[in-house]
C-alpha cells in the first residue's frame, strides 16, 4: 500500500489577502476582489478590470536585500511560503535539507522585471539594467529563491502549463514524495497585472472587455464573454503522511489523493477534448468513482467554447445537475498558474468547514445542465472535492483531494 500524501501546511497570496483566514472569511460569503486596475494606466487597453492584491508593499514582509532582486511574482510567493510553513509549524531547519525540495508552476516569470529594465537599457542605457535581471525573470526563480530562503536541497522544479500548471505542481511533488522525499513545498504564481502582461493576455483573446465589475467574469452564464485577470496563488507543504507523523505534525488538512493530466488535440482534428478523460483518470487513480465526489472546483474559463467542453466533460462523467458545481475564481479572477493552486487551497477549507463557497454574480444557463453552486455559499458534507484547471495551449488537469479518514 503507498504511503499517502497529505497536506501539512497552506500559505496564500489573493486579492482577498495574505492571510489564509481572510481569504477563507472573503470567500465563504462570496466577497468580490474584482474592479478597475490601479497598478498601471489601463485607459488604453479594451480590458480595465482585474484582481489586485491591494496595499502589498514587499519590504514590510521580506529581508530589504531582496526587494530589489526579485519581481513582484517571487514576492508573492516568498511571503505565501514563510505563511505556509508558519501554518505547517515546521521550522525546515528541523528536517534534513536534502529531504525536501519545491516545485511551482509559473505562466510567465517575472515579466514586470524585464519590461523595466529594458525600459531602462533603451532610455538610459546598457549600464542602468541592474544585475539582477539575470535571474529575476527566469521561470525557475520562484523555486529557487523559495529552496535558498528554506534550505529545501531535494528535488527543485517548475512547471509551465498556464492555469493547469498548480495542480501539475502538485502533481509532481506527490510524484517526488513517493520516490522518497519527506516533504515539498508545491503551488503556484503569476503576476501579470502589469502592461506587458496586460498585452499578453489580450493578444490570447480570452479577457473580457466589460466594464461593469459584476457582469465581467460570468462562467456558465449566457453572457460569458471572458475572464478577468487576477494576480498571486498558493502554495502548499505537502508530506508523506509517515514522516509528518514522525516529526509530530499537527492533524494534516487532508490528503492529495489522485491526479491525472492530459493534452486536447489539435483543433480540426475531430477528437474530443481530454478533460473528461482527465477527470476519469484522476478518480481512477484515487480509487474512487463519481458518486463519491461532493464538489467540483471548475476551471471556469467564461468562454462559450471552453464552457461548453467543460459542462460537457462534467455531464459524461456526473450525469446531468449530477454534482454541485462552483467557481470561487469569479470573486478574484483567473491567476494563471496561481489559480488551481489557490482552488485546491479553497477546497481543502471547504471539506474542514462542511462549505461549499458561491460562484458569483453567475446566471447559469440551462444548457450545461450544471448545479452550480451560485449566490451564496452551500452547506454540505465535503469529503472529497475534484479541482479541474486547463492551460491555454490544450492542458487539461485534474486532482482529487480528499477528507482524512
Amino acid at each position: 500500500m503507498s504511503v499517502r500524501t497529505v497536506i501539512t501546511g497552506m500559505g496564500v497570496a489573493t486579492p482577498h489577502g495574505l492571510d489564509i483566514t481572510d481569504f477563507w472569511a472573503a470567500t465563504r460569503v462570496g466577497k468580490s476582489a474584482i474592479g478597475p486596475v490601479t497598478r498601471f494606466d489601463v485607459s488604453g487597453y479594451p480590458a480595465r478590470l482585474g484582481g489586485e492584491i491591494r496595499g502589498f508593499t514587499a519590504a514590510e514582509h521580506l529581508p530589504g536585500r531582496l526587494v530589489p532582486q526579485t519581481d513582484r511574482v517571487t514576492q508573492l510567493a516568498l511571503v505565501a511560503a514563510d505563511r505556509a510553513f508558519k501554518d505547517a509549524r515546521l521550522d525546515p531547519h528541523d528536517v534534513p535539507a536534502d529531504d525536501m525540495g519545491v516545485v511551482t508552476a509559473v505562466t510567465a516569470g517575472g515579466a514586470a522585471f524585464v519590461q523595466d529594465e529594458m525600459r531602462k537599457l533603451f532610455s538610459r542605457g546598457s549600464r542602468h539594467v541592474s544585475a539582477y535581471q539575470s535571474f529575476a525573470w527566469f521561470n525557475a526563480v520562484n523555486s529557487g529563491q523559495i529552496s535558498i530562503r528554506h534550505g529545501l536541497r531535494g528535488p527543485t522544479g517548475v512547471l509551465v502549463s498556464e492555469q493547469a500548471g498548480g495542480l501539475d505542481a502538485l502533481a509532481q511533488a506527490r510524484r517526488r514524495l513517493r520516490k522518497g522525499s519527506a516533504l515539498m513545498a508545491a503551488g503556484g504564481f503569476d503576476a501579470p497585472i502589469h502592461p506587458l502582461g496586460w498585452a499578453a493576455e489580450l493578444a490570447g483573446g480570452r479577457l473580457s472587455t466589460s466594464g461593469d465589475p459584476e457582469r465581467a467574469y460570468l462562467p456558465f452564464d449566457a453572457a460569458a464573454r471572458g475572464h478577468v485577470p487576477g494576480e498571486g496563488g498558493a502554495l502548499l507543504i505537502v508530506e508523506r503522511e509517515d514522516a509528518a507523523r514522525a516529526r509530530g505534525a499537527r492533524a494534516p488538512y487532508a490528503e492529495i489523493a489522485g491526479h491525472a493530466a492530459t493534452l486536447d488535440p489539435r483543433p480540426g482534428s475531430g477528437r474530443p477534448p481530454g478533460l473528461r478523460r482527465a477527470i476519469e483518470l484522476a478518480l481512477a487513480d484515487a480509487a474512487a468513482d463519481a458518486r463519491d465526489v461532493d464538489v467540483v472546483f471548475a476551471d471556469s474559463a467564461a468562454t462559450a467554447r471552453l464552457d461548453r467542453e467543460e459542462a460537457d466533460a462534467l455531464t459524461a462523467v456526473f450525469g446531468p445537475y449530477g454534482v454541485p458545481v462552483t467557481a470561487p475564481k469569479t470573486m478574484i479572477g483567473r491567476l494563471q498558474a496561481g489559480g488551481s493552486a489557490v482552488d485546491v487551497a479553497t477546497a481543502v477549507l471547504s471539506i474542514r468547514e462542511g462549505l461549499i463557497p458561491p460562484s458569483i454574480h453567475v446566471r447559469p444557463s440551462p444548457d450545461h445542465r450544471l448545479d452550480l453552486v451560485t449566490g451564496q455559499a452551500r452547506t454540505a458534507s465535503v469529503h472529497t472535492a475534484l479541482v479541474l484547471a486547463r492551460g491555454a495551449g490544450g492542458f487539461n488537469s485534474a486532482l482529487v483531494v480528499r477528507a482524512l479518514d
